[in-house]
């Protein structure tokens, strides 16, 4: 007795004898079937077993250039951009930072910073104001500036400190110490 198999029957049994003998080779031949256009197969164990090529980016199963707007570029994963130097990102696109006068572009490329002896503003840079016997600090915080040794900060002033007798500047030249062996007292400095 003789089994007629039918031909759609034997067509299965065939490529279930090549799936048992090289699995690897039909996973591979149905990831390419299913693989899109600007896309690679992966090797991982998870996903769709496909990744889009740089400058395209998973969108269902697709792989959709990325917009890259005027003044910008991809960056180095491909799949986003970034503002060119002297652009900042505004929703959607890269727009020419507005440098005001007294400022420069920062070493990143995409802030203003004021120069030397100016403060930043909102959108300016106005002109730090150092008093007599100051002198510019390169702080970003506080005044801009500090007094010569020797004065002390009073309000907007550099105000000269005043030495009782036997005394000396202190290490920081805003204060006093006593010359040994004399004290500080309340009215200065006087012998122990």
């Amino acid at each position: 007795m003789s089994v007629r198999l039918r031909p759609a029957i034997f067509i299965g049994f065939l490529t279930l004898a090549a799936m048992l003998t090289d699995p690897g080779q039909a996973f591979a031949q149905a990831a390419v079937a299913e693989t899109p256009a600007n896309a690679y197969l992966t090797s991982s164990s998870y996903g769709p077993g496909w990744a889009c090529q740089r400058g395209y980016q998973a969108v269902a199963k697709a792989c959709v250039a990325v917009p890259v707007p005027p003044n910008a570029y991809l960056d180095s994963s491909g799949d986003r951009w970034k503002c060119d130097r002297g652009y900042s990102k505004v929703a959607e696109s890269c727009l020419a930072i507005e440098i005001p006068p007294n400022g420069y572009l920062n070493a990143q490329g995409n802030a203003w910073e004021c120069e030397r002896g100016y403060r930043e503003g909102t959108e300016n840079c106005s002109v730090i104001e150092v008093p007599t016997n100051g002198y510019l600090t390169n702080a970003s915080y506080g005044t801009g500036w500090t007094c010569d040794r020797g004065y002390e900060a009073v309000g907007d002033a550099c105000i000269e400190v005043q030495l009782p007798e036997n005394a000396h500047l202190d290490y920081s030249g805003r204060g006093w110490n006593c010359d040994a062996p004399y004290r500080r007292g309340q009215d200065g400095c006087a012998l122990p």
